[in-house]
């Protein structure tokens, strides 16, 4: 894999997204429809898509601000707290007086497969308006990485402010939604796993031939680039032609947050003037590293354990 440049100009990556406050349970079996069992551990530790994305980058030393917007509670106090000590602007982590912050109710089994509740709270509530305020970092950024865990609405107003200008967006379509096509076709970059493929395409992926006939429909909508992710089988990435990235090898014990961990990644990779393709391998390994622990947060590796 080529490695990041070291000596050039850092460019500008903004995280746009949710932060929630995770509360996990292991357990070694998800429960039944009305049915209640004895789980193991439990923690509680901040998360959303949005910061977990916003960590990553910043861990993986991107040059990384975050918008988001929480509740005026004790939430906030711990999130703002953990952006800070991670090097992370909160100068534009917004505050909503109504709603709570947002809160994710994590099951996390066995296998290390997991099921997860979202109460968005105050992500809910991030709207167009509140972007417009704050528009001045979007005009300050060179790539703008954005997930589904905030309006549909506020996501388009990014995307087309942000490609007027000739911004870079990622869009993380996670949770998956339907999206409309003058969305689509304003992106750089999209990177649905299987499931959210599926749903975008109306292809039912089953092998490396149906994940390639997704990404052409999504290419077909106008999207510039598709990477769709496959867990530990790896990636199909479209940058000038389709190539197949295999995923890392390791027996993971959380997946919870790995899809972050990857975009996050991605996305210093990118900004460091790496190709698609290696820039995915180096977004493969972070992932890799991450799903051998436990927790989203405290799971996302360092710059330093990339370079082993």
């Amino acid at each position: 894999m080529q490695k990041p440049y070291k000596h050039m100009e850092k460019k500008k990556i903004l995280v746009i997204g949710s932060s929630n406050t995770d509360m996990v349970i292991k357990t070694s079996r998800f429960p039944k429809p009305g049915e209640t069992i004895l789980g193991g551990d439990f923690f509680m530790n901040q998360g959303g898509k949005g910061a977990n994305q916003a960590v990553a980058v910043a861990r993986l030393h991107g040059d990384v601000d975050f918008i988001c917007k929480t509740g005026n509670d004790l939430f906030r106090e711990q999130s703002v707290t953990l952006f800070r000590n991670e090097g992370i602007n909160t100068e534009w982590i917004l505050s909503d007086n109504v709603n709570p912050s947002g809160v994710a109710l994590i099951m996390v089994g066995d296998s290390g497969e997991n099921s997860i509740v979202v109460a968005s709270g105050a992500n809910g509530s991030l709207s167009p308006e509140d972007i417009e305020k704050v528009a001045d970092i979007i005009l300050r950024s060179d790539y703008i990485l954005m997930q589904l865990e905030i309006p549909v609405d506020t996501v388009d107003y990014v995307v087309k402010l942000a490609s007027s200008k000739n911004k870079k967006v990622i869009l993380n379509p996670a949770p998956a939604v339907d999206l409309p096509q003058h969305l689509l076709e304003k992106l750089f970059l999209i990177t649905p796993n299987r499931i959210e493929a599926e749903l975008l395409s109306g292809i039912k992926i089953k092998d490396k031939g149906t994940t390639r006939e997704a990404a052409k429909i999504l290419l077909d909508k106008g999207v510039e680039h598709v990477i769709i992710t496959m867990g530990e089988e790896g990636a199909l990435v479209f940058d000038k032609d389709f190539e197949w990235i295999p995923g890392e090898n390791v027996e993971a014990a959380d997946t919870t947050g790995a899809g972050d961990v990857f975009n996050g990644a991605l996305t210093v990779g990118l900004a460091e003037g790496l190709s698609m393709s290696d820039a995915v391998r180096f977004a493969n390994r972070a992932a890799a590293i991450s799903i051998t622990r436990f927790g989203a947060i405290q799971s996302i590796p360092h710059r330093k354990e990339l370079l082993k």
